[in-house]
């Protein structure tokens, strides 16, 4: 049974810290074609359309695209913040395989 993508609280977290919500941007992620290995992820910050998956807490929304969500089923999007840098990441199941950068993958 695929389920909807999950967004951790620390994600909902940075996107009200950097006022994504009080700006009426939602955080979108989406998979296009191409990368290294097959399909990458698409990760900004947009409005929403009518059309898409809506994930919401705390006033925050992340929202994923009808054509991207079966590529997304059971995934978590989180916020890391490492010594290399701060960016939103996808654990994907479904993911075969993974390029070293963590936006690129295979099905």
């Amino acid at each position: 049974m695929n389920l909807p993508p999950k967004v951790t609280d620390r994600a909902f977290a940075r996107l009200s810290e950097i006022g994504a919500g009080a700006q009426g941007k939602a955080l979108r992620v989406a998979v296009e074609g191409g990368g290294c290995s097959g399909f990458q992820y698409d990760i900004k910050l947009d409005e929403p359309a009518d059309d898409d998956l809506v994930l919401e807490a705390s006033g925050e929304r992340v929202v994923i695209d009808e054509i991207s969500l079966p590529f997304l089923a059971n995934a978590t999007i989180d916020f890391t913040e490492e010594l290399i840098g701060a960016r939103f990441t996808i654990e994907n199941p479904n993911a075969s395989s993974s390029c070293g950068c963590g936006t690129s993958f295979s099905m």
